[in-house]
Formats: structure tokens, sequence, C-alpha cells
């Protein structure tokens, strides 16, 4: 059954920040895989955070610490259920980046050795990239990666090859942010999991956009951030296996994680609260909890389908623009993200010439240089669309693109 479908245009009224005028023309934002745009219901709930509840969390026996603790205990239950995940495993860290590096140093770094291997893809964010190169400097393990083929989807032969010993870790993301690809991670879990493999997802680009349940997937661990689902930047979290986690020492010590402290030892507190050091961003666990709550409201099923739609209609409006290269995987495995590039353009002049048109786009390597080499560029132009784009955004950016190639004769 499919879900019911979303009225764009009547979701943009509620971002205030489309009424923007950009060189005189209305805001075309195609840029929320970079970051989403904030409705005001976001706006509005971090700020009565700090007009009503500006207080520390957990150690105040006062009202506003009550209301400040009872918002960003809160946002841990909502950011559970959607997600479908044990709030005891859900950690508040401040992007994906650091709950990436959080396992990096508090798990891998701590068990791993010479003799153990740790599997990327040619495909990831340099933020599921660089903390496993540092492992790797650090305890000696290998590191290995699943090639990306040139349609854009992972290598099955050199997944089934790569997912046995020695490899301890699979480190994938759901949702490539330069090609759109959704990788069968619900699969490559089933696999790792029954060759003793722990796994690792990078969720940023599939939590605000399509239904992700935890419980069904099985990951070990799994990382998203607020900023790309509505919320605010600042806030992100790391979802880890309670049983991984009780065993895993902090990676930040200090006050707030801690249950007894003497001169001579310390000993911490009980997950989640192990991992959150010093005080944390209550305010923009205000701003997740009502990101939340608007999606939620909005159905993540049908912003999914919305997704799906207007990357269709996308890639048939583009393939009428002269000279446009398209990368990556077209049709069901692709969700939200077009990248492409124009014959004779370099995609930076691209982005500059479509901005004056009041169209935002991505224009460079998008944090993924070693993609980019084996797709033989040194950068693309990328769009990305999510529930506040219409079809007439999509126009709005062919039409500047076909003004691109006036412009350079191409």
């Amino acid at each position: 059954m499919l879900a019911p479908t979303l009225d764009a245009g009547l979701i943009r009224l509620d971002f205030p920040i489309l009424k923007e005028q950009v060189n005189g023309r209305e805001l075309v934002y195609l840029d929320s895989a970079a970051t989403s745009q904030k409705p005001t219901a976001v706006i509005e709930a971090i700020s009565a955070y700090y007009t009503h509840a500006n207080a520390n969390v957990h150690r105040g026996v006062h009202v506003l610490g009550e209301r400040a603790t009872e918002i960003f205990e809160g946002a841990r239950e909502s950011v559970a259920r959607l997600v479908g995940a044990d709030p005891r495993g859900v950690v508040f860290v401040r992007n994906t980046t650091e709950g990436i590096n959080l396992v990096a140093q508090a798990y891998a770094r701590e068990r791993f050795g010479p003799q153990d291997r740790i599997v990327c893809t040619e495909m990831e964010h340099h933020s599921n990239l660089v903390p496993w190169q540092r492992v790797r400097e650090q305890t000696g393990c290998q590191l290995e990666f699943i090639p990306v083929t040139p349609d854009g989807r992972l290598d099955a032969e050199a997944t089934v090859r790569l997912l046995q010993a020695p490899t301890r870790l699979l480190a994938v993301t759901h949702v490539s942010n330069v090609l759109g690809t959704i990788n069968p991670v619900e699969e490559l879990i089933r696999q790792a999991h029954g060759e003793g493999i722990r796994v690792l997802i990078d969720g940023a680009q599939a939590v605000p956009h399509m239904p992700v349940d935890l419980a069904q997937l099985d990951p070990d661990f799994y990382a998203f951030s607020a900023h790309k689902m509505c919320g605010p930047t600042g806030i992100g979290v790391l979802y880890g296996r309670p049983e991984l986690l009780d065993e895993m020492p902090p990676f930040l010590t200090g006050g707030s994680m801690i249950s007894v402290v003497t001169l001579e030892k310390t000993t911490w507190d009980e997950i989640p609260h192990k991992f959150e050091a010093g005080t944390p961003d209550i305010g923009g666990a205000a701003g997740l909890r009502a990101a939340v709550d608007y999606l939620e409201k909005v159905g993540i099923p049908s912003v999914f389908r919305h997704g799906v739609e207007l990357t269709e209609y996308a890639d048939e409006m583009l393939s009428e623009v002269p000279g446009l290269t398209r990368y990556g995987p077209q049709g069901p495995d692709q969700l939200g993200i077009v990248s492409f590039n124009l014959e004779g353009v370099h995609p930076h002049d691209v982005g500059t010439i479509v901005d004056r048109a009041g169209v935002a786009i991505r224009a460079g390597h998008h944090c993924c240089q070693p993609l980019m080499r084996r797709l033989s560029v040194s950068a693309t132009a990328r769009a990305s669309f999510y529930l506040y784009n219409t079809r007439d955004d999509v126009d709005a950016l062919v039409a500047a693109l076909f003004e691109a190639n006036r412009i350079f004769g191409s």
C-alpha cells in the first residue's frame, strides 16, 4: 500500500527561510543533503526552551532543572521511537561524525590489532573513512574497501570476499551523500553477522528521508545528525547495542558521566549517560524532539514517496539538458540526490550560475574524495531534495542549467 502523498507546497509554508529572496528570485533550496531547513515548530521549540526552561539537566532539583531534564530525556524517547531503538542505546553526540569517532576510539581501538580488518566502501563520506584510518594508525589493523561499480552500487562479489575473516567491523553508509544510492544494509548486516562481524551504519542521509527500523535492521551501531532531518546543528545520535555500550569505555570524561569519583578512582554512570560528558546541547535536544514530532506528523513513508517521485521527475527533466552527465543509479536504488556535471563547465561555475537564479545546489567533492577518483572527476554539482521541494524547484534548476550552457557556449 502506497503512503499518502504530501503537499510540498503547503509544507513550504512551515519553513520561514523559504520565503527569502536570493538575487532577486524566490529561494529554491536544493542542498538538503548538506543541511536541511528548519520548520517554525523547531525554531519555536528551541526558543521556548531558552525562554521557559533554561537550566542544566539531571542535577537540579528546582523547577527549571526538572523542565530541562524532561525536554532532554523526552528527546531521547522521541528519537528511540522514530527509529525503533532501545532508549538505553541512544547516545546524544554533536553529529554523525562524533558518533562514528566514538565507536572508532571506544570500540575498535580497544579491541583490534594487526591481525584484524576493518572494511569500508569507496563511497563513504570522510566522516566514515578518516576515523578508521586513524584506528589503523593506532592499532596496526588492516583497512580495505568494497569497490563501487560504474553504476554507483557496491560490488557484490567483493562484498562477499571481504565479509569474512579477518574482518571484524563493517562501516558503511545507508544512503550515499553523493550518489543517493540506497545500500542494501539489511542484507549486509545479515551477511556480516553470519561471519561474526560487527556493523556500523552511517545513517545521516537515510533517517531524514525513509523509514528506519533498527529493531529490524539489527545493526551494532547506527549514527545520524539532527540538522539533516529538520533539526538544529550541533546535536546528533549514536545508537549502540546496549550490551556493547556497557562494555565500552567512555569516549570523553569529566562531569555528568560519572557515578563515584575519589582522588584515586572514578566509576562510570550507566548507559547512555556514560558517553555524555559535560553539559549537553539541551536547546538542540528541544529542537530535535520537535523535528521528530514534525516528521512523524507529516509521515516518514510519505516523505520517502515524495523523494522517490521528485527524484524520478528530476531524472526525466535533467535528461533534456545538453552535455549533462549523471552519476549514480536511477530508479528504486536511488533517493533524493542527483549528482551531475555539465560538459566543459566546472561544477563551481555551475553552482555560481544557478545561484544567480536563486537556486542553491552544492558543488565540490562533497567530502568524498576517494569516490570522486573512482568516478574519474575532481568534483560534481549536486542537487538534493527534501519534503519542502516541488516540481517547480526542479524546473527552476533545469532552466538555470540551460542558462549555464548558454553562457559557456555548450
